[in-house]
């Protein structure tokens, strides 16, 4: 399932060629095709939010010595979201070393709105260091502060403007895969909202040819605060059925969401009656990414607090179970889990690899 061909490096395509601005008309057409379908600082690593600045220096892998010998690796796909400090190619290099075949990243800083040019030259080193190490797939996570659910006319053109920018950066740097968070519809309804990030979607991606680039937008299932879209499998599939011949689409399952949420996936009769559930509205087919994430919080509690792999509510087994599920021998799974001491990332990347039959 991984024997295909590596993507051009960027320096192939023509990222110049690129529209730079979003088209006039697509903030007013947003729900034009979509009305009448039915469903059938960037470089600062993710762990710089969660620990002091000394702490995230002094465990950055690439301060050690290269390791002499590569990895053992599994047969799954197993990776963890990963520091972009210093350049963008540096992530693989990152993720090579604490043991990952597969990868996430940031494109451009996640709580800010100031775009990132990326240079062809982080682009053609990113797609040399993969090649070399065979990481794949590459994925990309947009911006928080992306909402294309906003009912604010003015935050719904910025957020569609952003979400332009992170699929013009994951082209140009072939990437696989841009996970979004589906949005916050307050101020409106849950239909409504899942209607609009659908358009804002197809909006945002006019004139950008996302399947010559090999790139798939995954709509990832979401805590189930409030106002947010996506708590529950279906509607993550009403969004990516709506989206379906428009652009390539397909889903991320991040388990301490779904846990949270409600779905029980610890106990043993629980966890096949949710992946059931999954496969019946999503298809686990579509599911390409799996966030593997342990929770702080309990089942239902809809608070989005993720764990160390094994030490929260969620526990080891659901991991095994999804890891050895053959229905996701596709997938890639990631980890997002916090860093409270150095080597965490590692740690957690050993703990999924472990539990592979």
């Amino acid at each position: 399932m991984w024997e295909q061909q590596p993507k051009l490096p960027a320096s192939s395509r023509t990222r110049r060629a690129l529209p730079r601005q979003l088209p006039k008309a697509s903030l007013s057409s947003l729900s034009l095709p979509l009305l009448h379908r039915k469903r059938g600082s960037f470089l600062h690593p993710l762990y710089t939010f969660l620990m002091p600045r000394s702490m995230a220096r002094e465990q950055d892998i690439l301060a050690r010595p290269a390791p002499e010998r590569p990895p053992r690796l599994t047969s799954r796909r197993i990776g963890i979201h990963t520091s972009t400090s210093g350049g963008i190619h540096n992530a693989a290099e990152r993720a090579y070393r604490l043991g990952c075949n597969t990868l996430q990243i940031f494109s451009s800083s996640p709580r800010q709105w100031a775009p990132y040019e990326l240079s062809d030259l982080q682009c053609e080193e990113m797609a040399r260091l993969r090649a070399r190490y065979d990481l794949k797939p590459l994925v990309i996570h947009t911006n928080y502060l992306v909402n294309l659910a906003s009912t604010n006319p003015l935050f719904l053109r910025k957020s569609i403007e952003a979400f332009r920018g992170e699929v013009e950066r994951a082209l140009a740097v072939c990437a696989d895969y841009l996970v979004l968070h589906p949005g916050s519809f307050r101020g409106s309804d849950r239909e409504a909202g899942l209607l609009q990030t659908a358009a804002a979607i197809a909006a945002s991606t006019q004139d950008l040819d996302l399947a010559t680039g090999g790139l798939t937008i995954l709509i990832e299932n979401t805590a189930g605060a409030e106002f947010s879209l996506g708590s529950s499998f279906e509607q993550v599939a009403e969004v990516v059925d709506r989206l379906r011949g428009i652009v390539p689409i397909a889903a991320c399952i991040d388990t301490c969401h779904t846990h949270v949420a409600g779905y029980d996936i610890v106990t043993e009769e629980g966890i096949y009656q949710t992946l059931q559930q999954l496969d019946t509205t999503i298809g686990l087919n579509n599911v390409k990414v799996v966030h593997c994430n342990d929770a702080k919080s309990p089942r239902g509690s809809k608070l989005d607090r993720h764990e160390q792999i094994g030490k929260g509510t969620v526990g080891l087994q659901p991991f095994r179970v999804l890891l050895n599920d053959l229905r996701l021998a596709h997938a890639a799974f990631i980890a997002e889990t916090p860093i409270a001491k150095p080597g965490d990332d590692r740690r957690n990347i050993q703990a999924l690899k472990k539990l592979v039959a």
